[in-house]
């Protein structure tokens, strides 16, 4: 077993991940009768994009013994009304790091590797932008 979801009431859950104890809490979004104080599970689903894609670069920029550490990847998720899904999710990378050609490729091709962006929806517009130090 990955987590445990306990429902907190007021839309609001608590997510532990069971090997480290992590808490994660989630609240619905304000647009969806919640308060959002904390990441909409929707943002979530965003945010783990986003983060997958940086954690297989840098599996890859290690393997190649370089340091991509202190780049930022922003993420933002729009939202479409009807069916209510997520329609896209823009990701850019500020990687702080000044590769050759060669490099840049191999980084970014591992990035769209990631499980998560394999997993989502086709339908999820994925628009993912490198810019590079």
């Amino acid at each position: 077993m990955t987590s445990k979801i306990t429902y907190l009431g007021d839309l609001r859950t608590s997510s532990i991940h069971l090997q480290s104890g992590t808490e994660i809490l989630s609240d619905a979004p304000i647009d969806n009768n919640g308060k959002g104080e904390a990441f909409s599970p929707t943002d979530l689903v965003a945010n783990a994009l986003g983060s997958c894609m940086m954690t297989l670069m840098g599996i890859k920029a290690r393997d190649m013994n370089v340091s991509i550490s202190d780049s930022i990847a922003s993420v933002n998720k729009i939202m479409q009304a009807e069916p209510r899904r997520i329609n896209a999710i823009e990701i850019v990378f500020d990687m702080n790091y000044s590769p050759d050609d060669k490099t840049k490729i191999i980084l970014e091709r591992a990035a769209m590797t990631c499980p998560v962006f394999l997993s989502l929806h086709p339908e999820i517009d994925k628009r993912i932008t490198f810019n590079w130090k």
